[in-house]
């Protein structure tokens, strides 16, 4: 039999694994997604200059740099008016289609989590299809067209199939995030039928989507955020 104490400390590995995304998670979340992203600013927009304008790095950086200087006014809110306060925020500072996608992202994702402040397996996934159906519907876009929906679209699928497995909530994000990874680098081989890159034809195969790698940074910094 285990001592008392390396029960206790069992249990508490066992409970930590199963605890919701709380407010102070998605403040967490946001500022090391910041960090994230400017971390990888030169990488995302050199993916970008093969097939777009060469800016998603830096207005993604500039986007969520904005993002950080209100996380300390929102802080008292629920997580679903944190993310809409992303999304108004995204909207107005980034430039280019990312701006308006990613900003319908988060609104879409604030209205499904509005008045909460934790999230279950089961909030996490109609947050995920909220944000997939918003893109959607903002950028006109479907899964093989070598934008962010390739990412997204297997992770928000991979969510259903974790909450049908019983898997607890890290085990969702880290399938989530693995699914989005697998569908980032399948967009290599893709020929782009949307956006700038679409203008490219042909020469836009052989590199990877700059707006589905975001998508996974974001999906892996949250993953990353809880699993810690």
């Amino acid at each position: 039999m285990p001592e008392k104490s390396e029960t206790n400390i069992l249990l508490l590995f066992i409970w930590g694994r199963n605890m919701p995304i709380t407010i102070d998670d998605t403040l967490r979340w946001l500022q090391r997604l910041a960090d994230a992203l400017h971390e990888n600013r030169d990488y995302l927009t050199q993916l970008d200059a093969a097939i777009g304008d060469a800016d998603h790095g830096i207005n993604m950086d500039r986007g969520f740099k904005a993002v950080t200087e209100k996380l300390p006014a929102v802080a008292s809110m629920d997580i679903g008016s944190i993310l809409k306060t992303v999304g108004t925020t995204l909207v107005s500072t980034v430039g280019g289609a990312s701006g308006p996608l990613y900003g319908t992202a988060f609104l879409r994702a604030g209205m499904a989590t509005a008045g909460k402040h934790e999230l279950d397996e089961a909030d996490v996934v109609a947050m995920l299809d909220a944000a997939l159906e918003g893109i959607k519907a903002r950028g006109k876009a479907q899964p093989g067209e070598k934008t962010m929906v390739d990412a997204l679209a297997p992770a928000v699928e991979a969510a259903h199939e974790a909450v049908q497995a019983k898997c607890d909530l890290i085990q969702l994000l880290q399938r989530c995030c693995a699914a989005a990874e697998e569908g980032m680098k399948k967009t290599i081989p893709l020929q782009a039928t949307k956006g700038r890159a679409s203008y490219l034809g042909e020469r836009s195969v052989g590199h990877q989507d700059p707006g589905a790698t975001s998508c996974w940074l974001i999906l892996k910094t949250l993953s990353d955020t809880m699993g810690q």
